[in-house]
C-alpha cells in the first residue's frame, strides 16, 4: 500500500495543522503514548465547498465505524481518502469536537498566552484557526473524524469513549484519492472522561502511495466504493494533469452516480 515514507513530524498536544496532500500520496498517524485523539476534516482545495461528509461515509459502507477497507467520502459522492491500514480497528466518525466552554468546565482554563505549551486548546477553536488560514469559518465545520477514539453505546443508546481502546504504538494509514486539504488537530474528544487534561502528542508520516490495484480491498468493500472511485476518475479526466494510475477494470462497467 506504501511506496515510501518521505517525511516525519509530531503534533504536539493540543496542537493543530493543516496541508494540501495530493492524490496518490499516504499520511500514517501514530498514537505516540497511546489514549490519543485526532480530530481531522477534508476539503476539496480546489472547491471549498466541497468538503467531508460522515452520513454518506457511514450509511453508503453500512457501519457505524471507521477502520480498514472503509473510504472517506465527500458531500459530491467523491473519495477523498481510503484508510488501507489500521492496527485498532475502530475510529469515530459521530461524536463531533470539543469546544472551549467544555473543556474549561472539565479540565480548567488555559490559554497559550499564560500556559503556554500546557495551555487547554479545544477541537472546535483548534478547526476554527486553521479554516481562518483559507478564508472559511465557523459555517464551514463539519462532522469530523476522530482517530483513535473508540466510542460504544449502551441499551438506550447513550455513548461513551472506551478507555484502553488505543494502547501506544496505534498506526491508521489513508491513502488520498484526491487532491485533498487536510485539517487536524490532537485535541480531546468530547466524550473524554479524564481528571486532567489528556495530553496526547501523535506522530505524523507522509509519502507516496502504490497504484490502487484491481483486486484493492477499499475500492471492492462495496458497489459504492466502486462507484466512489468511478467519481473520481471522472472528476479528473480532461484535468491538465493525468490520472495518476489506470482505472482498474473493477470501474468498467460502473456509472459514476449522477447525484
Amino acid at each position: 500500500m506504501i511506496h515510501s515514507i518521505d517525511y516525519q513530524t509530531r503534533l504536539s498536544p493540543g496542537g493543530h495543522w493543516s496541508l494540501r496532500l495530493k492524490r496518490g500520496t499516504v499520511l500514517r498517524l501514530t498514537d505516540l503514548d497511546g489514549g490519543a485523539n485526532v480530530g481531522m476534516l477534508f476539503y476539496n482545495p480546489e472547491n471549498l465547498l466541497e468538503r467531508y461528509n460522515a452520513p454518506d461515509t457511514l450509511k453508503c459502507q453500512h457501519t457505524f465505524r471507521i477502520t480498514k477497507g472503509h473510504c472517506l467520502y465527500s458531500d459530491m459522492g467523491r473519495i477523498f481518502a481510503s484508510v488501507v491500514d489500521d492496527s485498532m480497528g475502530w475510529h469515530d466518525s459521530v461524536c463531533g469536537n470539543s469546544h472551549a466552554q467544555q473543556v474549561a468546565s472539565r479540565w480548567g482554563k488555559r490559554d497559550y498566552q499564560n500556559a503556554r505549551n500546557e495551555w487547554h486548546q479545544n477541537g472546535t477553536d483548534a478547526f476554527l484557526v486553521e479554516l481562518a488560514k483559507y478564508g472559511l469559518g465557523r459555517a464551514d465545520l463539519a462532522s469530523n473524524l476522530n482517530w483513535f477514539s473508540k466510542v460504544a453505546t449502551d441499551a438506550v443508546g447513550n455513548m461513551r469513549l472506551v478507555p484502553g481502546a488505543s494502547p501506544a504504538g496505534s498506526q491508521v494509514t489513508l491513502r488520498f484519492e484526491m487532491d485533498t486539504l487536510v485539517l487536524l488537530h490532537a485535541c480531546p474528544h468530547p466524550l473524554n472522561p479524564a481528571d486532567s487534561y489528556p495530553a496526547r502528542a501523535v506522530g505524523i508520516e507522509l509519502g507516496l502511495a502504490l497504484p490502487v490495484a484491481a483486486d484493492d480491498p477499499c475500492l471492492n468493500l462495496c458497489d459504492e466504493n466502486r462507484r466512489g472511485f468511478a467519481n473520481n476518475a471522472l472528476y479528473y479526466l480532461g484535468a491538465d494533469h493525468h490520472y495518476p494510475q489506470p482505472v482498474p477494470a473493477a470501474l468498467a462497467n460502473l456509472q459514476p452516480d449522477q447525484e
